[in-house]
């Protein structure tokens, strides 16, 4: 038995110690073969520092073996080396055997050090010294999906397949083409891969996306059937619910659509987007407790969203609940970027509870963004006339009625008040 079967055998049975010392002697009584063996064995058992050692030795020996080169820079890129990869792959020539899967190499390198752009050089580079050979095409397919460059990465994919290619590394190629597809709002044709599929090696995943891309071309039918079908087979498949109950809603299924939310929060009790479907859906229904009991456990997940918090605001003051708003909207003004939206409901609710000088404080702070909105300015409205502030009521009136000069109600207080106002 050579020394080098003698380190794997014990290494098998976790002897460190006797590994470490066949290991040395391997390296100076083992022929090259076997070296070469063994260093491919503890390359895929993860022992990088041992093969190396052997990988330097035996290109030392054999410096015209390039393929030795490759695995170093791999090995280099493994333990964060990003020069020493790339010096050993610049020594590789494009006369070299071992040239193709240098240049693989260096663009994994260059996409690992964050410089995608000379990644695609390299793998470009590639294509035209090697047209035929699918994984280069593969490869810079795979680096655009990466970046989010879907149109790109179709056209690589869609080159494979008319090559009769359908699968590298494991990574089905139609499928890959299909999210391609769909991520570049190419629904239809993402469509007619998945429909031309086997439905019986479709994956949940694989349906999953067909039920999603059902909704975005408006089929809301089969995007229903294809996603309650897979709730049924997989019930804890929890990216489904929010979408399904979009296509229920869609089709004004809403107290079914708000059973599938809740049917999901039962499977994920942490899904910020299933409360805030639900709670969309429970004011769309006219249910402000199920809306505020979605909205405050959304909150407690993501105190940060500013719709959610808008939403409950707004909930609290249509039930007359100021007290509450104004606590609520006071903590948002005060822990994030207020918005024009938050002081207006701050300022109902003061306006309410009669705090008026704080009222007129916010429905000012809000003006600027919001006098082109005739809501708001009727609000304004209501509170200067309640204040009786004739100037600032004829001013806002003067605004609101260049946006609905139709109102005749409006168009009547203004002259009203606008002739009082002469007369004193």
């Amino acid at each position: 038995m050579t020394n080098s079967e003698e380190m794997l055998t014990a290494l098998e049975d976790n002897n460190l110690e006797a590994a470490d010392k066949f290991f040395k002697q391997a390296l100076t009584a083992d022929d090259p073969d076997t070296l070469y063996s063994l260093a491919e064995e503890l390359y895929a058992m993860g022992f990088l520092e041992q093969s190396e050692a052997i990988y330097q030795q035996l290109l030392k020996q054999f410096p015209d073996e390039d393929q030795i080169r490759t695995t170093l820079a791999d090995i280099a890129v493994s333990n964060g080396q990003h020069d020493e990869a790339l010096a050993y792959l610049s020594d590789i020539t494009p006369e070299s055997n071992a040239y193709a899967e240098s240049l693989l190499t260096a663009a994994d390198v260059y996409q690992t050090m964050g410089l995608p752009e000379v990644s695609e050089q390299k793998l470009l580079t590639a294509i035209r010294a090697f047209p035929e050979e699918p994984v280069m095409q593969f490869a810079l397919a795979e680096l655009y999906f990466e970046l989010g460059e879907y149109r790109k990465a179709a056209n690589y994919y869609e080159a494979l397949i008319d090559q009769d290619v359908t699968e590298l590394g494991q990574v089905d190629i139609q499928k890959r083409l299909a999210t391609s597809y769909a991520s570049s709002g190419a629904f239809e044709e993402a469509l007619e891969i998945y429909e031309s599929l086997r439905q019986e090696f479709l994956t949940a995943d694989d349906q999953f996306q067909m039920g999603f891309l059902y909704l975005q071309i408006k089929d809301y039918e089969r995007s229903i059937k294809l996603l309650t079908a897979l709730q049924k087979s997989d019930p804890q498949y929890t990216s489904l619910y929010a979408y399904l109950a979009t296509a229920q809603a869609a089709i004004n299924q809403l107290e079914a659509a708000l059973v599938t939310v809740q049917t999901g929060i039962g499977y994920d009790q942490y899904s910020e987007v299933l409360y805030q479907k639900g709670s969309e859906l429970a004011l769309q229904l006219g249910d402000d407790v199920v809306a505020e009991q979605m909205l405050t456990k959304a909150l407690a997940i993501n105190p940060d969203n500013m719709g959610e918090i808008n939403a409950l605001s707004a909930v609290y003051r249509r039930q007359n609940r100021h007290a509450e708003n104004i606590s609520l909207v006071q903590e948002a003004i005060e822990n994030h970027k207020p918005t024009a939206e938050l002081y207006w409901s701050l300022a109902q609710s003061q306006f309410a509870e009669e705090q008026m000088t704080a009222a007129r404080e916010n429905y000012l702070l809000a003006y600027p963004e919001l006098k082109a909105d005739p809501e708001f300015l009727h609000d304004l409205i209501r509170f200067f006339q309640e204040m009786a502030q004739v100037p600032e009521l004829l001013s806002a009136l003067e605004q609101y009625l260049k946006l609905k000069p139709n109102d005749l109600d409006m168009q009547e207080m203004y002259e009203d008040y606008k002739s009082a106002d002469s007369s004193d």
